[in-house]
Parts: C-alpha cells; sequence; structure tokens
C-alpha cells in the first residue's frame, strides 16, 4: 500500500498527537485498513513513534492491518445468536472459505470477521454481508449466502 496521506494530514496540526485517532479514522475509512507504510507517514507528521500508533490503532476494533476482501462476511456471537446456533455457522463458513475469523481469503474476495452483537437479536442468527442483514441464518443459508457474493464483484465494504 502505497497511499500517499498528505491529504488527510493537511487538516491537521504538525506534531500534535491530540489528532492521531481522527487521522487513523480518516485513512481507515479511505483505504479500509492502516498499513505499515502509512503508520510511518502518520508518525512523521505527528512525531508519534510507530510502535506506539500500533498500539493505539490495535486497541480499537474499528482498525485493521490487513487489506479487506471485497465483500466482508460477519457473524454475530452474541447471546440470542449463539443460542441459535451461529457459532456452527461460523466454522461451516471459515471451512467453506478456508480462513479462521480475522483473514481474508487469498484472492482477497472475502474477509470473515465475528460480532459481539448486531443488536438485531430478534433475528438470530445473524449473518451480514457488506451492508446486507441476513438473519434468521442456518447452515444451509450460509452456504447459499457466500455463493451469492462469490461471483458478485460489487464495491468493496468499508
Amino acid at each position: 500500500m502505497a497511499e500517499q496521506i498528505e491529504h488527510i494530514l493537511i487538516r491537521y496540526p504538525r506534531e500534535d498527537r491530540g489528532f492521531l485517532i481522527p487521522i487513523l479514522q480518516e485513512v481507515q475509512e479511505q483505504y479500509g485498513y492502516i498499513s505499515p507504510a502509512v503508520v510511518d507517514q502518520i508518525s512523521s507528521f505527528t512525531q508519534v513513534a510507530p510502535g506506539e500508533i500500533f498500539g493505539v490503532a490495535s486497541f480499537y476494533s474499528q482498525f485493521r492491518f490487513t487489506k479487506p476482501g471485497l465483500h466482508t462476511v460477519k457473524v454475530c456471537l452474541g447471546t440470542a445468536c449463539h443460542v441459535r446456533g451461529s457459532g456452527r455457522i461460523l466454522e461451516l463458513i471459515e471451512r467453506q472459505l478456508k480462513i479462521k475469523a480475522g483473514e481474508t481469503t487469498p484472492d482477497g474476495h472475502f474477509s470473515l470477521e465475528r460480532v459481539a452483537c448486531f443488536g438485531c437479536c430478534a433475528l438470530a442468527p445473524v449473518v451480514v454481508v457488506d451492508k446486507d442483514v441476513h438473519g434468521r441464518s442456518t447452515s444451509t443459508k450460509a452456504q447459499k449466502l457466500l455463493s451469492q457474493y462469490n461471483g458478485k464483484k460489487g464495491e468493496a465494504q468499508r
């Protein structure tokens, strides 16, 4: 990732660590992740050590350090979803995609995430692909769902 982020940095005061999180949020929003090269650029601008930037960013679940897949699959593991089998659905999706939660398929098509709760417990178990909520999921529905998105070349989720 060789993104230049000057257009983001220019809006913030130089050498002011107080704007670190807003800068990281803008980079994440625009590029979908925060690369080591971007951390170095932010470090030079803010005079915050790269290790400290990684420490801050890794504390918050909103930030990621790997490029996301074209489609992001999120499986809810909240209480209602868990009781209704979301753990089995997650395991099935991991087997089908041949990745674990937190990873991206080698072809860059899917990223898989586990989520504590989406807040739509009445639809449990819930699987969200990009921004599409799929409630009352089952293993069979999840398999069909992935095949629907497998050929889909839609916008990357950010």
